[in-house]
């Protein structure tokens, strides 16, 4: 099958850690001995490469797991990778280290170094979206999404017993700067009265109209708002409702980076590990500079350079859900 005649597999994590990578990381290694290919793990992203972080990976050294969050290989940002004279050092170490190809792990930014990696010196290279946005084209979910908003669902239904409680208005903000998906789903889940998300418009006096609705109906209500909402915010919101509603106990709840921690669910460890059976065996169909995801339960390839482009897109029908079952 390796008609790429590929002996040794560089895998690494970058950008922002999200539920599953660990188990990409084991998919990786494990397939690769299966076909008798050596696998060396690179350290901290970017950052190890251009140092010369590696370290000989084994079945033994991707034992127990699949089971935990965060990264076995640590990630980085790297402003070195940045600079042509990085990548080339980058480039010198995996000669060095006789490293053929590699399987980068993270979000678009990762990519987008991996794309231009690939043009300057011909290295191969293929993609797992991992990312708790879910805000990458070519597939359906990222690798960590459906753990994060789990994750969210669970707090913001701890949120609602003493919202109920006290008759309170919380209004919790989660991640998603550029992205509103884990609001949008995890807002539905959870029947939050409004969602407010990036991709949308938010407007300020729709909202306080549709709390002066429910105020009489619901003893409790929460919010969801995505971080890069254009109404600046969660506390920004909760200033806009106090001033309409100075009778209104309201709240602000941001649950920042405990949504990127936490075992990874049933669905993002077997998501990782169909994601890296198949990067290996496309490094050894001589693919390259493509992220490997799943489109409609099937492996897809996407080239970097369109994966990239976020996804802007808000399904219609999730937003209508959001309208019905709000009131």
């Amino acid at each position: 099958m390796n008609k790429a005649n590929i002996k040794n597999i560089g895998v690494f994590t970058s950008g922002g850690d999200s539920p599953g990578m660990n188990a990409a990381i084991r998919a990786v290694v494990r397939t690769a001995l299966y076909y008798d290919l050596n696998v060396t793990g690179i350290l901290r992203g970017y950052d190890g490469m251009i140092s010369g972080e590696f370290k000989q990976m084994d079945r033994k050294s991707v034992a127990n797991i699949i089971q935990r969050g965060g990264t076995l290989l640590k990630t980085a940002r790297s402003d070195e990778f940045r600079t042509k004279e990085g990548r080339a050092k980058a480039y010198e170490q995996l000669v060095n280290n006789g490293i053929d190809a590699i399987v980068a792990i993270g979000g678009d930014g990762t990519f987008t170094g991996a794309n231009i990696f690939h043009e300057e010196f011909n290295i191969p290279v293929i993609g797992l979206p991992g990312t708790i946005d879910n805000d990458l084209m070519g597939t359906d979910f990222t690798i960590g999404y459906d753990t994060a908003i789990n994750t969210v669902i669970d707090a913001v239904d701890k949120i609602r017993d003493t919202a109920e409680s006290h008759d309170r208005l919380f209004i919790v903000e989660v991640m998603g700067r550029d992205s509103g998906l884990i609001a949008l789903r995890s807002g539905i889940g959870t029947g939050a009265e409004a969602i407010l998300i990036p991709e949308t418009k938010t407007d300020i006096n729709a909202l306080i109209h549709r709390l002066e609705i429910s105020r009489k109906d619901k003893s409790s209500k929460i919010i969801i708002v995505a971080e890069g909402d254009d109404a600046g915010g969660a506390f920004e919101i909760a200033k806009n409702v106090k001033d309409k509603f100075p009778g209104i106990d309201t709240r602000v709840s941001i649950l920042g980076h405990i949504q990127r921690g936490g075992a990874p669910s049933c669905m993002d460890r077997v998501l990782a590990s169909r994601l890296g059976v198949a990067a290996v065996e496309a490094l050894m169909q001589s693919r390259t500079c493509e992220m490997i995801g799943i489109v409609n339960q099937k492996i897809h390839f996407t080239p970097f350079s369109s994966a990239i482009k976020h996804n802007t897109d808000v399904n219609s029908e999730l937003l209508k859900i959001v309208d019905i079952l709000s009131l």
